[in-house]
């Protein structure tokens, strides 16, 4: 593979690097186990060149304003050399910047810059599969060595197996030769073959070119893909996506994949000099059952896992309860943190997801009350609702051109995001955006929300700065039907109400209001009374760390 150009000196990440100025230095040693990172969607967040594309120096820009919003740390979705059939998860050359986001020096420059921040950078690096563009791809399709690099089979009548793609279709696509290769997702997307020493070794050196360059971890696309079981066995029936994370898969959940991430653990440990183990893993893994998922972040394999099964519950407290307790088990079982996540690039957006911003709102300081660590999806410390209305011919997504996959809607999450001024593109570039954004949303910006006590950004910020505060277990007391309510410590409690109308809730002398995602008024004879959709941080002051 190519750089583009000679890189600089590398940007080393000491642990214990200087924390940004008014807040002190959080401990380094797991620092991960209680993180707010937030994610940058870099097509989306910041247009530096005028192009309608956001880019790396674009994202650089607006580094103070994360760092002032209170995260620990971002995620950067892939800005390598793609194609761009799939959104940069599609990677051709996994050492090189996309031309759309700069150069291998915007990418080394954001990682310096973050760091004088105080602020992580964690990378995606996408491990099941390539671009059909990449040298391996082309040279097996051209008939020379490395076909086994990927999952060929010979030529015959019908697929080699019943497998379906992700994104609709079969999993299957036939070469001019008429042999055949998988893809679980789109067509450009040929998965590889992680039997091949050949593939493991180079993903090792991958892993190493970024961290020479300063990065403080990885985020590992479709962690639970890379093996696949022996024989590739027939599924049986259709509409295989509906099962993800519902079941164990032949191509999803394989146990060999923890043998990957064991060997991956091994090499972000060496990158370790003073024992702190600030270099991390974090699988975006589909598992069926919590216990499963625990699997990817025992103590010699990942740090970090998503957790999809709370991002999939319904706003209800008993269903939010029943994940949270199921998760807090699972993972403490092997010393693990839990990672709290409302949305990301892929999923329909919270505030239109749970049918309100009100409850946006609360799930968002319901997420940032528990014990783990927390992702904060670009946009919702705005309140972005989902684009619903985007044009046909604006989408990109490629389920959407396919059926019976994911609901191809997924560009509805990624539309740029508004920062100032009345009218698209709100400040995200000079002339445009990748996709239109809507003609509403100047009330939405970042501008327009500064300065305001109740607005979504303000909450945000009032809640990661409290956050920093939190400490010990999660302990839940009894609440009315609807209701959640937990203590942390002996000075804070949360209490959020999912049903429809207003709750009492007992609260002792002594304490006060600390936060609520809407209006709620003073106690009386000692009752709280906490309205529909609402989350209330209340107890003694908690203390900045």
């Amino acid at each position: 593979m190519t750089q583009q150009e000679t890189p600089s000196a590398p940007t080393a990440a000491p642990a214990g690097r200087a924390g940004r100025a008014g807040r002190p230095n959080r401990a380094a040693a797991g620092w991960w186990r209680d993180a707010v990172i937030y994610q940058i969607y870099v097509r989306s967040f910041a247009d530096s060149d005028g192009d309608g594309n956001g880019d790396l120096a674009g994202a650089r820009t607006r580094l103070p304003y994360l760092a002032g919003l209170g995260v620990d740390a971002v995620w950067l979705t892939p800005f390598y050399a793609s194609p761009q059939a799939d959104g940069g998860y599609d990677v051709a050359d996994y050492r090189t910047v996309d031309p759309m986001y700069g150069v291998l020096a915007d990418a080394e420059e954001f990682i310096r810059e973050a760091h004088r921040l105080g602020l992580r950078v964690i990378v995606d690096i996408v491990p099941n599969h390539t671009s059909d563009r990449h040298p391996w791809f082309q040279q097996a399709l051209a008939g020379g060595s490395g076909r086994e690099r990927y999952h060929f089979r010979p030529p015959s009548p019908e697929p080699p197996n019943d497998w379906e793609s992700v994104f609709g279709g079969p999993a299957w696509t036939r070469t001019p030769d008429g042999s055949w290769y998988l893809h679980l997702f789109a067509p450009e997307q040929p998965d590889l073959n992680w039997e091949h020493p050949e593939v493991r070794a180079e993903f090792e050196d991958i892993l190493r070119f970024w961290l020479d360059r300063g990065v403080d971890g990885f985020r590992i696309d479709v962690a639970h893909g890379m093996v696949k079981a022996p024989g590739m066995p027939d599924i049986g029936h259709g509409e295989q996506a509906k099962l993800i994370g519902k079941q164990i898969l032949p191509f999803f959940d394989q146990d060999g994949v923890h043998d990957i991430h064991r060997a991956w653990r091994k090499l972000l440990d060496s990158y370790d000099t003073d024992g702190n183990g600030d270099r991390i893993g974090v699988a975006e893994a589909w598992a069926p059952t919590p216990e499963r998922l625990a699997l990817y972040v025992r103590p010699d394999e990942l740090h970090q896992a998503f957790n999809f099964h709370f991002l999939a519950c319904a706003w209800d407290a008993g269903e939010l309860r029943e994940a949270i307790d199921q998760s807090a088990d699972a993972l403490g079982a092997v010393g693990a943190p839990a990672t709290w996540v409302l949305g990301n690039h892929d999923v329909v957006r919270p505030r239109t997801r749970y049918g309100s911003l009100a409850r946006a709102r609360a799930a968002a300081l319901l997420s940032l009350a528990l014990p783990g660590a927390a992702y904060v999806y670009q946009g919702e410390e705005l309140g972005l609702p989902e684009v619903t209305d985007l044009p046909d011919a604006a989408r990109q997504d490629p389920a959407f051109q396919r059926t019976a996959g994911q609901d191809g809607l997924r560009d509805g999450c990624r539309v740029p995001l508004p920062w100032s001024g009345d009218a698209a593109p709100y400040g995200f570039g000079a002339d445009g955006s990748w996709l239109p954004q809507p003609a509403d949303w100047g009330g939405l910006t970042v501008a327009a929300q500064e300065g305001d006590p109740g607005s979504t950004l303000a909450l945000y910020r009032a809640a990661l700065k409290l956050r920093r505060g939190l400490d010990g277990p999660l302990a839940w007391e009894e609440s009315p039907e609807g209701v959640l309510a937990f203590r942390r410590g002996d000075g804070f409690r949360c209490i959020v109400n999912t049903g429809a109308r207003e709750v009492g809730v007992p609260v002792a002398g002594g304490t006060r209001l600390l936060l609520g995602s809407g209006p709620v008024a003073a106690p009386v004879e000692g009752v709280l009374r906490v309205p529909a959709d609402t989350c209330v941080w209340w107890g003694t002051h908690v203390p900045s760390p």
